[in-house]
């Protein structure tokens, strides 16, 4: 099976059918490098591509008028997107590993990275919404990862299923924690 055809099958899987494809993903081997490269990488591709057409193309309504940014610089910040996304999936992998026995679930950071990458499949796909201005709203349907989170984290991290709200819940607002100061420099690039 071409991988294509693979990522296309994962993101259907984890989007439609969560709680089957969980349990498929804990069956697979830990392999970082694939989760990275053969998934992650090529996802992240789409909020990028989102943040360099509106940051080119489209640009930010102001009272001024319309402001765009030149094409190098909106390829620094698709670049800067694109980056951010990997490190906070991995962020988010390390504070997912380290929460779990607090929640009553086992460390296994291989189990920790697959629920981090595969719950931020909505956000990736709802990055597509970054190049319509009047659509750009819908990213928040990237939150649809805290319920695949919920599903997941007692499928690869053992935490008992009634903690899955609490344990979805903290998570989040950790990595949020975190990452608001990485994706609030990219705001520099827009001043």
């Amino acid at each position: 099976v071409e991988q294509p055809m693979i990522l296309v099958e994962r993101v259907k899987g984890i989007m439609l059918s969560p709680s089957a494809e969980w349990a498929a993903i804990a069956r697979e081997p830990y392999d970082a490098k694939s989760l990275y490269t053969d998934y992650m990488a090529i996802l992240a591709l789409i909020p990028a591509t989102g943040a360099f057409v509106h940051a080119a193309f489209i640009g930010n309504e102001t009272m001024a008028g319309v402001v765009r940014l030149s094409v190098p610089a909106s390829l620094a910040c698709a670049l800067y997107s694109y980056v951010l996304v990997l490190v906070i999936v991995y962020i988010a992998a390390l504070i997912t590993d380290w929460l779990a026995p607090r929640f009553g679930g086992q460390r296994d950071f291989g189990n920790a990275l697959k629920l981090s990458i595969y719950c931020n499949t909505p956000y990736c796909l709802a990055g597509i919404f970054l190049m319509i201005p009047s659509l750009s709203f819908l990213v928040i349907l990237g939150l649809y990862g805290l319920y695949l989170f919920y599903l997941g984290a007692p499928v690869l991290m053992k935490t008992p299923r009634h903690r899955g709200v609490l344990y979805a819940t903290m998570m989040f607002m950790i990595v949020f924690i975190v990452a608001l100061p990485l994706g609030s420099f990219q705001a520099l690039f827009w001043m």
